[in-house]
């Protein structure tokens, strides 16, 4: 199987329309795929995203990145990797200029909505809400579930929930969600396994290595392989977007660990080499972002080390970027033969610098007390609040009056729409619906609307 780009380029989208109907506004001159970007930009996921964790939950200070920040950063990154890669994708007559550009503007709006799906508290969210149905008294629940309808909920995963927001949760007049093109949402789903078809011996397959969608999306998921021609393999602009993203968090989480005091560019810099001796493009990184700020007499310090800290960022990025344009060039055969099975950050010249930050970072930031602490309290609000609202979930007909029927009626008014919709449609086993309405609404929820609910609800 090879893959062709006039496919991968689909406009054509899921929701069935009258011969007649049309959407487009006469002069407009937008395609398809800006109007896909225009349509995350105005949702309500992406809004929340500005009250939604990076790496510092609930954090007070604004310089410090939120989701909504780092996914601006990672668009605008994953923009400039697609149009470097595709400007000698062109040249080498394998790509159209109109393609290019159709190309830059899928990446970028992938990079918008990358982590749509992510629930409260961050990455330490998704396992708070699959350690909530390994806990001895929920183990009930999953019982008479099996495979991808039990595997879902104990690998849980926001790239799987960033496909069904986007798809279905997101309801405006009917139950097509945004309804994006085929090729969007091709590029956006990246990684390729339903729960049910994870395996020890694929997890060497990094795009194999997590949940992609979750069973109440696999005829979805289905269509639009069909429609895009990728099968069972990854979309090329899923690699791009992914290099953008590896480019941007390693980075600027550095920069936000020292503004925040856990770092500083001495301890910084001596570590980077430490982990990565004599790399070029580290030592050039470096040298580069010192360089910047030599006769500044007025930067001294803590102000010092953040201006220097922000020039190595600017110019890691731009090194990262170049490195895995070129090495998207170079695997480019075997990605659109679906032969690839790497990261194009980790097969590129700037492996090691990447590695490097990475490492710090998981040292030095991630696992700060603070951090750990807040993240350490979102476990328990989610666990909480998966409690109550398992409780009203679970009756299908709770009396007037009840604390089932109170816990009920705090649902989300869409996705009650959509967990009653399914239950029409007898696709999916009740439970699995009812457990999922229970993570939709958590896993929507902002890191301040679960803890003010939290406390609402648990102290009064």
């Amino acid at each position: 199987m090879t893959m062709e780009w006039v496919k991968l380029l689909s406009t054509h989208r899921l929701k069935p329309r009258k011969p007649s109907s049309t959407s487009t506004v006469a002069g407009d001159r937008r395609n398809e795929f800006d109007r896909d970007s225009d349509r995350i930009v105005y949702s309500t996921p992406f809004r929340r995203l500005q009250d939604k964790t990076q790496v510092f939950p609930l954090e007070p200070i604004d310089f410090v990145r939120t989701r909504l920040t780092h996914s601006l950063e990672v668009s605008h990154a994953a923009q400039g990797l697609a149009k470097d890669a595709c400007r000698a994708l062109v040249e080498q007559k394998r790509l159209k200029s109109i393609q290019a550009g159709q190309v830059e503007t899928i990446a970028a709006t992938c990079g918008l909505m990358h982590d749509l799906g992510n629930p409260p508290f961050g990455h330490s969210g998704e396992l708070a809400i699959s350690g909530w149905f390994e806990l001895e008294k929920n183990k009930a629940l999953l019982q008479d579930l099996a495979g991808a309808h039990r595997g879902d909920f104990l690998h849980f995963e926001g790239n799987a929930q960033t496909l069904r927001l986007v798809t279905r949760l997101q309801v405006l007049a009917d139950f097509h969600g945004l309804d994006l093109t085929c090729g969007t949402l091709s590029a956006a789903i990246k990684y390729t396994p339903g729960s049910d078809e994870l395996a020890r011996e694929d997890q060497k397959r990094h795009e194999r290595s997590k949940v992609g969608f979750f069973a109440s999306e696999r005829q979805t998921v289905e269509k639009i392989r069909s429609e895009t021609g990728t099968g069972k393999a990854r979309n090329p602009i899923a690699f791009l977007v992914e290099a953008a993203d590896d480019a941007a968090y390693n980075t600027v989480d550095l920069e936000d660990g020292l503004k925040k005091g856990l770092l500083d560019w001495a301890s910084l810099t001596s570590e980077l080499r430490l982990l990565a001796p004599g790399d070029a493009c580290l030592e050039e990184c470096i040298a580069w972002a010192v360089g910047r700020i030599e006769g500044e007499v007025a930067l001294k310090g803590r102000g010092k080390d953040e201006a220097i800290v922000q020039y190595f960022r600017v110019r890691a990025i731009g090194q990262i970027i170049m490195a895995a344009a070129k090495a998207f060039l170079k695997h480019h055969d075997a990605i659109m033969e679906g032969d690839y099975h790497g990261e194009l950050v980790e097969d590129s010249d700037a492996a090691a610098l990447v590695k490097a930050c990475r490492n710090v970072n998981r040292s030095r930031v991630y696992c700060s007390e603070e951090t750990l602490k807040l993240e350490l309290m979102g476990r328990k609000m989610i666990w909480d609040l998966m409690d109550i609202f398992w409780e009203g979930a679970a009756d299908p007909d709770p009396k007037k009056g009840s604390f089932a029927r109170k816990a009920q009626d705090l649902f989300s008014a869409n996705y009650r729409r959509v967990f009653e919709k399914a239950l029409e449609e007898k696709q999916l086993p009740e439970q699995y619906g009812r457990l999922q309405l229970v993570t939709d609404y958590v896993c929507g929820m902002t890191d301040t609307f679960a803890a003010e609910l939290h406390r609402r609800l648990m102290n009064g």
